[in-house]
């Protein structure tokens, strides 16, 4: 069954940071999500920003690029961090309550790679939930957001152009047309055995631009939070950032430190070299923890974290936490500029699944939710000036028509193979057994839409973990260990072209 819908504003597909910063910066949208509930909400970590006098949008840029491997983008850069005292400002308006001193002023914290206390937070670290709450109430007071259930599954085309997209309810399809599309759909965490990502985040909406032509970049760059909890959940819980920003220091089963040995900044260090510094305490036969019992008031200034620890019978404020690194954040996605113009024409991509090269080969703490906030209102303003109504024949992919949705149970087989070949520490045999294994993967992983999904995107991940020779950010080479200074450049992709069907 195939039903047309046409609408007046733009489609914004998924509902988190990213995606209600551009409907809320419409004069009309309509935004479609499914029942998953994205990353934004699990966010423990704050928002950085350039708020303190002996602060400045220069040293947060500074801090950004200095953690980015050498490939964060200038322009985009700069847009972020000029941009980020406005997005707290703006989402203080909204209604959204951040953590204060006894005199009012917004408390400041201090992560990884940061130089300064530039970050804010809500709860302590229940920042994604607070911003969540704000960013909701926001569209249900607005009159101008429409929201609609609903499973994207595909995008639909006419001629060179995005004009909508097709939505999936059982055999049912809908296809809903409109001026302008935007993907605000979130990373590819959960393809990862060991993630701090929920259920949904497995990059679905980079492939369904991609299969309507458009251009990926970075895709070999995967953050992995050096912090997650090992209580044998998943996802993992995150031990947020801010811990160690607040003294918390990391050991080893007898009680050491062992950060210092692999950078200056010790437990501050970017998250890169952190979590690998974890991942080798492992290698070795050692163990890692978070010791956190120096933190005044742990219970109170970190409730999510406390919750967490004692659902597995530890408490932070007299034990250890037992640490491993997890798939974390994806700088690689959908190339789009500072505005989310795509390589498409009527689609734009914003928030983790787009790559606009802000983080270049590693993200910054705390820039991830800015990022979902800044270029989200860049996004509606470009968004508002260039919509076009759809004219002509209307095509989809042809698979996304007759596929069942949902993956079986081949897809834990494909998360356990990227962990394995495509995780932290990368070789090119592992690389080269990894795009073989999946290969063979896709005949079943294709039965489904989102089993094709992550099929295809892993292939992509591993072809460009292959391609780039060398060690630089989140992208861990040890055969190549060294960063090579004539790879010092973004990596682009070109998909190729893919069945279509005409619908209208």
């Amino acid at each position: 069954m195939m039903n047309i819908v046409r609408l007046d504003a733009p489609i914004v597909v998924g509902a988190g940071v990213a995606g209600l910063s551009v409907a809320l910066g419409l004069d009309r949208a309509f935004v479609i999500s499914s029942k998953d509930p994205g990353s934004t909400w699990w966010a423990q970590g704050g928002i950085a920003a350039a708020l303190s006098d002996d602060d400045s949008p220069q040293a947060h840029a500074a801090d950004t690029v200095a953690v980015s491997g050498g490939l964060a983008v200038d322009d985009a850069v700069a847009a972020l961090t000029i941009g980020g005292p406005e997005a707290i400002a703006r989402l203080i308006q909204m209604g959204a309550e951040f953590d204060r001193d006894d005199d009012g002023a917004l408390l400041l914290g201090r992560e990884g790679g940061h130089h300064a206390r530039r970050v804010v937070h809500a709860d302590g670290d229940a920042t994604g939930a607070e911003v969540m709450r704000a960013l909701n109430d926001a569209v249900v007071n607005s009159h101008s957001v429409d929201v609609i259930d609903g499973r994207v599954v595909d995008l639909a085309r006419s001629a060179d152009r995005v004009v909508g997209v097709l939505t999936a309810d059982g055999k049912k399809r809908t296809i809903y047309l409109a001026p302008a599309v935007v993907m605000a759909t979130g990373g590819a965490g959960r393809m990862y055995a060991h993630t701090t990502n929920p259920v949904g985040v497995t990059g679905e909406g980079i492939m369904m631009a991609a299969r309507a032509g458009a251009r990926l970049a970075d895709l070999e760059f995967v953050q992995f939070h050096p912090t997650a909890m090992r209580a044998g959940k998943d996802p993992m819980p995150l031990l947020t950032e801010a811990l160690r920003g607040e003294g918390a220091k990391l050991v080893d089963g007898a009680g050491r430190r062992f950060m210092d040995q692999y950078h200056p900044m010790a437990e501050l260090a970017p998250r890169d070299i952190v979590a690998r510094a974890i991942f080798w305490q492992y290698d070795r036969g050692s163990t890692a923890f978070l010791d956190a019992r120096s933190i005044m008031n742990f219970h109170e200034r970190f409730p999510t974290v406390t919750a967490h620890a004692m659902s597995v019978g530890l408490d932070p404020v007299d034990d250890l936490l037992p640490v491993s690194p997890a798939a974390h954040y994806y700088m690689g996605g959908i190339d789009s500029d500072t505005y989310g113009r795509t390589s498409v024409p009527g689609l734009w991509a914003v928030g983790e699944c787009s790559s606009t090269g802000v983080h270049g080969a590693n993200r910054l703490a705390s820039n991830s939710l800015l990022e979902g906030l800044v270029f989200g209102a860049r996004v509606a303003v470009d968004v508002g000036g260039r919509m076009e109504m759809p004219t002509g024949d209307i095509e989809v992919p042809k698979e996304g028509l007759d596929l069942p949705v949902v993956a079986g149970p081949a897809i834990e087989e494909l998360r356990q193979l990227m962990w394995d070949r495509v995780g932290l520490i990368r070789t090119g045999d592992g690389l080269w057994q990894a795009r073989n294994s999946l290969l063979e993967m896709e005949r079943v992983l294709g039965r489904t839409i989102a089993g094709r999904n992550a099929a295809d995107l892993a292939l992509l991940m591993v072809m460009a973990a292959l391609r780039r020779s060398e060690s630089r950010g989140g992208h861990y080479r040890a055969d190549y260990p060294d960063e090579d200074p004539m790879q010092a450049m973004r990596a682009l992709v070109v998909p190729g072209a893919v069945d279509a069907v005409k619908v209208g």
